[in-house]
This record gives structure tokens, sequence and C-alpha cells, in this order.
């Protein structure tokens, strides 16, 4: 089974193409829903998490306050590898769980919808990198328009990536999202039909 490795800039439209793969038939394994399900209440990471974060991070009914998460681990680049070095072996061993399901069911290529895909070296892993590039300007305005986000932890945010530059040196395929969902469209199109050639 064929692996594609799908990632991009917070804000730059990846859950869009990652959808429309999955659209297209493609198993997706999202990283980021995975990271979400790694921190459902009781669980061990989610304990780590509020040792190392505080216990204030986990309410009385045992949710994890993400907000105030985020604000305490992506204040700093020490604070990100806290959190990183906590939830990313969890996030590897339920992604690989994930993959052998897809590949036991038949498919012939499962996409892995991953943010970090070329910071943690796993683009080397795929069989074809897909790089969402979105200029930083406009991933800021999106976040604070659609997600609601402050303009400043936008930009925090997208600081504590790579940059655009790294992402797109690292890509087999380069998607243009800078434009509307029509002119993503046939770029997802094309991508589908080399994914299926592989």
């Amino acid at each position: 089974m064929k692996r594609i490795g799908l990632t991009g800039g917070i804000g730059s439209g990846k859950s869009t193409v990652a959808r429309m793969l999955a659209d297209a038939g493609f198993p997706v394994v999202d990283a980021d829903k995975i990271a979400r399900q790694i921190m459902e209440p009781g669980s061990p990471v989610l304990a780590k998490v509020g040792e190392v974060f505080g216990a204030d991070l986990i309410g009385e009914d045992g949710q994890l306050n993400r907000a105030e998460l985020a604000r305490r681990a992506f204040g700093s680049e020490e604070t990100t590898q806290q959190l990183n070095a906590i939830t990313h072996p969890a996030i590897r061993e339920e992604s690989e769980r994930q993959f052998a399901a897809a590949e036991a069911a038949g498919a012939k290529a499962a996409v892995y919808d991953m943010p970090l895909l070329v910071e943690q070296g796993l683009h080397e892993q795929m069989d074809l990198t897909v790089v969402v590039d979105v200029d930083a300007e406009e991933r800021v305005r999106r976040l604070v328009s659609s997600r609601g986000l402050d303009e400043t932890d936008a930009r925090a945010r997208i600081a504590r990536q790579i940059g655009d530059a790294e992402r797109r040196a690292a890509a087999d395929v380069v998607i243009d999202n800078n434009g509307s969902l029509e002119e993503l469209k046939p770029q997802v199109e094309a991508l589908v039909s080399e994914i299926r050639e592989l």
C-alpha cells in the first residue's frame, strides 16, 4: 500500500484537501484527530499532560481545556517540545495501527494528514509528499476570520511551524490553495490521478 503524506501550515486548507481525497476513496489517517483521541478523559497521555502543564487544565468532567493548553504549550520552543515528547509517540502508534487496518481492508493507497510531516522527517517514509501551500498573510486572515483566532495567536502558531520554503522543498507535489475552492478542485483531481498511477 502506498502512503501519501499530506501537510501544510496551519490555515492552509490541508483538511479540505484531505476531505476531497477521502471523497475520492482514499482512507485518511488524520494525525490531528488522533491527537484529540489520545487526550480523551482518563487517557494516560492526558494524565501526563496534566502532570507537566498543570492539573488545572483538566476539568471536573475530565475534559482537557485545549485553548489553555495551546497557550501554555505553544508559548515557547521548549514547551512545544515538551508537549510533542508526550503526544508524538502515541500519535505514531495509533497512525501505524490505522495504516495497517487500511492495508488489511485492501486499500491501494492511504493518506497521512499530518501537520508536522516535514518537521518530524516523516515525509521520507512516504511514497508521495503533498504540500498545501498558502501565503502566510492569507493564512493569518483565514485563521482570524474562519477559526476565530486572535491575530497575535495566529501569527505565533505560524511562527512555531517550519517555513513555507522548507516545506515546499520536501514536496513531490505542491498544491496552491491561495485561491478559491473552484481553483483547488482541478489540482486535487490531478493529484488523485497521480496517486492512482503510483
